[in-house]
C-alpha cells in the first residue's frame, strides 16, 4: 500500500507543475503578468522536485516520462506563449494601423513558443545524448526568460526605478512599433536556440565538488546577486548569462577537443 503511493508522488508533482502552467495562462488572459510569472515558476520548481523525487524514490516509468513532457509543453510552451500573445495584443491596441492584416501577423510570432517548446521536448525524449546536460535551450528556461520579460515590459520600466531611472526612462520612451518589431525577432531566435545543436550544462549537481560543478555554482551564485541588484529583471538577465556560460563552455571544449587531436596526430 505505502509502496504504491510512494510510485505515485513524481506523478502527483508533475499534475502539479500542470496545474501551475494551467493557472499561468488563466492569468495571462486577465492580465495578470506577474502572477503569470510566479504560476510559472512554481510550475519550474515541481518539474525539477519530480525529477528529483524520481531518482531518489527509483520511481521511474514510461508514464512519468511522457506525463513529464505533456505537462512541460502546457507550463512551459503554452503559458509563456499567451503571455506574449496577450502583451502584443496589447501593443497593436495602441498603434493606429491595428486594423490591418500585416499587423495581425505579429500575433504569430508568439506561436513560436508553444511550437517549439513542443518540438524540443520531442526531441529532448529520444535524444540518448541528453542524459547529463543539455543539446539546445531547456524550456523551462526559455518560459523564465519571456515571462519575466514580459513582466518588466508590462511595467512600462518601472521595475528598475531605484536602480536605472535613467534606464527606466529610456524603456517608457520607446514606440511600440519598436518593442513589437524587436520582440517578434528575439522570439524567432530564442526559440530557435531550443532546437538547436548548442550544448548546455544542466543543474543538476550529484556533488560539492567546485571542478565539476563550477557552472552551476557559477550560474547559481549569479542569479542570486541579479535578483537581490535587479529584482524581476535580474531573472531575465540569469537567463542570458546562461546561455552566454553555456557557449563559452561550448567554444572552450570544442577547441579542447582540437588541441588534443593536435597532439595525438
Amino acid at each position: 500500500m505505502m509502496k504504491g503511493l510512494i510510485r505515485h508522488i513524481p506523478n502527483f508533482l508533475t499534475c502539479m507543475s500542470l496545474l501551475c502552467g494551467f493557472y499561468a495562462v488563466i492569468l495571462s488572459f486577465s492580465g495578470n503578468y506577474f502572477g503569470a510569472m510566479l504560476a510559472i515558476f512554481a510550475a519550474a520548481i515541481f518539474d525539477f522536485s519530480d525529477g528529483l523525487a524520481a531518482r531518489l524514490l527509483r520511481a521511474y516509468s514510461d508514464m512519468g516520462k511522457e506525463l513529464d513532457s505533456l505537462a512541460d509543453v502546457i507550463s512551459f510552451g503554452v503559458a509563456p506563449g499567451m503571455m506574449l500573445f496577450s502583451y502584443f495584443d496589447c501593443l497593436l491596441h495602441s498603434l493606429s494601423w491595428n486594423d490591418s492584416f500585416f499587423c495581425k501577423l505579429f500575433l504569430l510570432a508568439s506561436f513560436a513558443i508553444p511550437v517549439f517548446s513542443a518540438l524540443r521536448l520531442a526531441k529532448f525524449n529520444i535524444d540518448v545524448r541528453q542524459k547529463t546536460s543539455f543539446i539546445g535551450l531547456p524550456v523551462p528556461a526559455h518560459a523564465m526568460f519571456w515571462s519575466s520579460l514580459i513582466t518588466v515590459l508590462m511595467s512600462d520600466g518601472a521595475m528598475f526605478n531605484g536602480f536605472f531611472p535613467q534606464l527606466a526612462m529610456l524603456l517608457a520612451s520607446v514606440s511600440s512599433e519598436i518593442i513589437l518589431v524587436s520582440l517578434s525577432i528575439t522570439v524567432v531566435i530564442t526559440s530557435l536556440l531550443l532546437v538547436t545543436e548548442m550544448p548546455m550544462f544542466s543543474l543538476k549537481v550529484n556533488s560539492l565538488s567546485w571542478k565539476i560543478n563550477r557552472l552551476p555554482f557559477l550560474l547559481i551564485a549569479s542569479s542570486v546577486v541579479f535578483v537581490v541588484l535587479f529584482g524581476v529583471v535580474g531573472i531575465t538577465l540569469t537567463i542570458l548569462f546562461y546561455i552566454v556560460l553555456s557557449l563559452i563552455a561550448g567554444i572552450h571544449s570544442c577547441f579542447g577537443k582540437q588541441d588534443t587531436n593536435l597532439r595525438q596526430g
